[in-house]
């Protein structure tokens, strides 16, 4: 599981587009805390702390401590909206998370072992279907990414959800199917030299035949 992000943030007593892009002109983005049964709070953080933490490519999977009130909030980000040009954060969504809660979120894949797959080595190449796993996880253990082994792995296998060993805690949030995850595809290279093999397999044959 990532590390968790502490982001100090100050409540925000005016709401409206007027007071949004005031915030913004001063270096702050407006947010929200929601959830956990209890009435939103309009908050206000810093955009260039936002930033980097976005930056460090797994904010959307992290516990964010958030500092308001003399408070300090437990929270998970759900959305972050940026500017279509510039990219600069303009508003974030945060879940206010109790202890003990599940929560839905999606988790990278990364594959490992690739060295140790005998269609690879062949020239093969595997192909990702699904970069991120939907998965129900336990808010106090949300795991960075799931690894996947391919030792083993030839062409023409494929990686299923139902052979992913998940993390304590987690589950798949799509149930109804055994989805594909990624397949061990031959290069073309490797496509062309077996097409070109059963062509002359056949001309024997029809020669043989004649």
């Amino acid at each position: 599981m990532s590390d968790a992000l502490n982001l100090p943030a100050e409540l925000r007593d005016r709401a409206g587009k007027g007071a949004s892009r005031s915030l913004r002109r001063e270096g702050r983005i407006p947010a929200v805390i929601y959830g956990g049964n209890e009435e939103p709070t309009p908050i206000h953080v810093e955009e260039k702390l936002l930033t980097q933490q976005l930056n460090t490519g797994h904010f959307m999977n992290s516990i964010v401590m958030i500092g308001v009130d003399g408070k300090t909030v437990r929270t998970l980000p759900k959305d972050v909206a940026v500017h279509p040009v510039t990219g600069r954060p303009l508003h974030a969504d945060f879940l206010r998370l109790a202890r003990g809660s599940k929560i839905d979120v999606a988790v990278p894949v990364v594959f490992i072992n690739e060295e140790d797959s005998p269609g690879l080595k062949r020239g093969g190449v595997l192909n990702v279907v699904r970069h991120e796993l939907e998965l129900i996880c336990d808010a106090d253990k949300i795991p960075s990414e799931i690894s996947i082994d391919v030792a083993g792995l030839d062409v023409g296998d494929s990686i299923h959800i139902s052979s992913v060993t998940l993390p304590e805690g987690s589950e798949s949030a799509i149930t109804d199917r055994d989805f594909t995850i990624a397949t061990l595809v031959a290069p073309s290279a490797l496509r062309r030299s077996d097409a070109e093999a059963a062509d002359a397999a056949e001309g024997e044959e029809g020669a043989a035949e004649g």
